[in-house]
């Protein structure tokens, strides 16, 4: 069955960063049949509506953008949320879509599913080949376990079951709350909220020096559709930009952007979570897929919709 402007696609979390990307980007694309639901409309916890809602609908493609996400505060403090909902959510629609005949379909998860100290630049196949990160590690072990679960059914069933491990993502429609968004959001509403503010610096948690890779959710979002056409022999594909910076020099190029100079305080009572996570990429560039957006080009439209619900955040 290929992907055409016709096709019926669920898209579950359409209301997310992610997920409100990928919508966006279906529209943009002319898709005429995405089928989107809120959370008062289906509770994707209870397995017998999830699965009732997929047969009565019947999608030919589904998306999984739903998932409870946050930072190192977050994860940290709800690790029984983090592993349950995520768990559940995603169990409930990989049966739902088996049951309900959907032979195409994309799980996305996160480059925290490889170890802590894993070999860089990260191969898929380093999965499980160390630990995880302690301050995540609940959610890193449901998104393994919805990985697994893709691999088994799709080997069982002969399905093509397809998990994105993006790299870290930031975009339009993120979370700025600072007791459980991700480290870029979080800074850009920091150094914003000083620069305001007339403070002369910012603080922030660990050393400064770990490294990340950061990638626009709009390039995800087109990796969805790219790899919806694709009939692939892999079943996990990271997806990123191969360049990094260090948490410090995020800072430093935020601070750069919106014209001002703080001075940075590191909080070294904090962890700096993971050292360094920066994705090999091989494999979705044998299949045609690279990143097209420069951090300068996301950063302007990341910008520029912070603007406009600033007044949101606080």
């Amino acid at each position: 069955m290929k992907l055409n402007k016709n096709s019926r696609i669920f898209l579950a979390g359409h209301n997310g960063m992610v997920g409100s990307a990928i919508l966006n980007h279906l529209k943009k694309k002319k898709y005429k049949k995405i089928l989107v639901k809120n959370k008062k409309e289906l509770d994707l916890l209870d397995q017998k509506k999830t699965l009732d809602y997929l047969k009565k609908t019947k999608p030919e493609f589904v998306i999984i953008a739903a998932a409870r996400v946050g930072g190192i505060l977050a994860n940290l403090n709800y690790k029984a949320n983090f592993i349950y909902e995520n768990l559940t959510i995603q169990t409930n629609l990989i049966h739902a879509a088996y049951k309900s005949g959907v032979k195409k379909l994309i799980f996305l998860g996160s480059s925290c599913i490889y170890p802590k100290l894993s070999n860089q630049p990260i191969r898929e196949e380093y999965l499980l080949s160390g630990k995880l990160e302690t301050t995540n590690d609940a959610y890193a072990i449901a998104k393994i376990a919805g990985l697994k679960m893709c691999e088994a059914y799709n080997k069982q069933y002969k399905l093509n079951y397809i998990c994105l491990m993006p790299t870290n993502l930031y975009g339009p429609n993120d979370n700025y709350d600072l007791k459980n968004s991700h480290f870029f959001p979080a800074l850009l509403k920091k150094i914003y909220r000083a620069k305001k503010e007339k403070k002369k610096y910012i603080k922030i948690w660990g050393n400064g020096k770990s490294k990340r890779e950061l990638m626009n959710v709009y390039d995800l979002a087109e990796a969805c559709e790219f790899f919806l056409k694709k009939n692939t022999k892999h079943t996990v594909i990271n997806i990123g930009t191969g360049k990094e910076k260090t948490i410090k020099e995020f800072c430093y190029y935020i601070m750069k952007k919106l014209n001002c100079n703080l001075k940075i305080k590191f909080d070294k009572s904090k962890p700096n979570g993971t050292p360094r996570k920066i994705l090999n990429c091989n494999i979705a560039k044998s299949y045609g897929w690279i990143s097209k957006i420069s951090l300068d080009k996301g950063f302007k439209m990341t910008f520029e919709n912070f603007i406009e619900n600033y007044n949101k955040f606080n």
